[in-house]
């Protein structure tokens, strides 16, 4: 009989490096595709100025164009006025100290029989003429500003109609803007998904039917970073109320899918999961299909768990010839003699301990049936 070769798992280094770079590659086709993702929603969308040109009256654009160049000279001449009026109120102000002081030197110089000189008394002439002139422009000046003040807020108030009128003109320019931008969005998000969804097949595909191949780690990177992609994608540009449906209607799929999947593997298992399981309950010395325990040779008399099978003190075993061994729980044969050499072997792995010859397993039906 032909011997099948074992799969080899190579060094742990190696293992290592395929599940390492395999993530490695999802990231880097993920980069890749957002490349073309961002190239897609690069595209020019609708104006809102161009919208808002079309239904705006352009004679109320001059309008308003023109009362806020009107409101910046007023602005300007407010605030050359005002710091005018606080030079003038300063220079008052110090005036009236300086006329304060020199009458109160003439008082001195009365108290004490001095004559004020014609000098002094020109120099309390000259401030006085001069406060009051100050006095006259300051008033003038405050009177100006009031005029200005009130010609700002007239303009202003005739702004904040015209705002209003624009203002009712910007709302079917807003909802047309809405319903175009709506629109683009959704034409990106339909080229983007006719990208990403006609790759996601092929990924899906090629992971569900190369499981496997040798090089199925290439494919499980590109199906899963396409997988990504399609869902970032679909949650940018789909309502949230709406994702939470995708969301779960696909992890429904996803999960029924797994669930379904651990059924026929259960009902209908492969060779290979037959042969992992045998192999570690022949570890642990437990029936495969049950779990009792194995008592043969120097376990006869013993009793032990899956749990407890390593801390078990085991006695020197005593030389005893092997022998067939039979479940005494199920009844499943575990060790049957070989055909090829003669001695006892593992009835549910593949080849001889003694003489390496390969069966077929002949109590694989117990083993799926558990």
């Amino acid at each position: 009989m032909t011997k099948t070769p074992a799969q080899p798992k190579g060094p742990w280094f190696n293992r290592f490096a395929i599940r390492a770079f395999t993530v490695v590659l999802g990231v880097l086709i993920f980069w890749l595709l957002g490349f073309f993702v961002d190239d897609i929603a690069s595209m020019e969308g609708p104006k809102y100025e161009d919208l808002e040109a079309k239904h705006l009256d352009k004679g109320l654009l001059e309008r308003k164009a023109s009362q806020e160049a009107q409101l910046a000279d007023l602005t300007r001449k407010i605030e050359n006025q005002t710091e005018q009026q606080r030079l003038l109120g300063t220079s008052t102000q110090n005036l009236q100290q300086t006329i304060g002081q020199l009458l109160d030197l003439q008082k001195q110089g009365l108290e004490k029989n001095v004559a004020v000189s014609d000098k002094e008394q020109a120099n309390v002439t000259s401030s006085l003429n001069l406060f009051l002139e100050n006095q006259k422009r300051y008033q003038e000046t405050n009177q100006t500003l009031s005029e200005t003040l009130r010609q700002k807020q007239g303009i202003e108030d005739e702004k904040q109609k015209l705002e209003q009128q624009l203002d009712d003109q910007r709302k079917p320019a807003r909802e047309e803007f809405e319903t175009l931008s709506a629109s683009h969005r959704w034409k990106v998000a339909c080229l983007q998904l006719a990208v990403l969804l006609p790759l996601l097949a092929i990924g899906a595909v090629l992971a569900i039917k190369k499981r496997g191949n040798l090089y199925y780690p290439l494919y499980l990177a590109f199906g899963g970073a396409v997988l990504l992609k399609v869902g970032v994608v679909v949650h940018e540009f789909f309502p949230s109320r709406y994702f939470h449906y995708v969301l779960i209607g696909a992890l429904i799929v996803a999960v029924a899918r797994m669930l379904i999947h651990f059924i026929r593997a259960t009902a209908f298992p492969k060779v290979q999961a037959l042969l992992k399981q045998a192999r570690e309950a022949y570890e642990r010395f437990l029936c495969p299909v049950c779990e009792y325990p194995i008592r043969t040779g120097p376990r006869r008399f013993l009793f032990w768990t899956r749990r407890t099978v390593n801390k078990l003190v085991v006695p020197n075993p005593v030389r005893e010839e092997e022998e067939t061994y039979i479940c005494p729980a199920c009844g499943t044969a575990l060790f049957e003699e070989c055909a090829a050499c003669h001695k006892i072997r593992h009835t549910l792995l593949p080849h001889c301990a003694h003489c390496g010859v390969e069966t077929e397993l002949a109590g694989r039906e117990a083993v799926a049936a558990q």
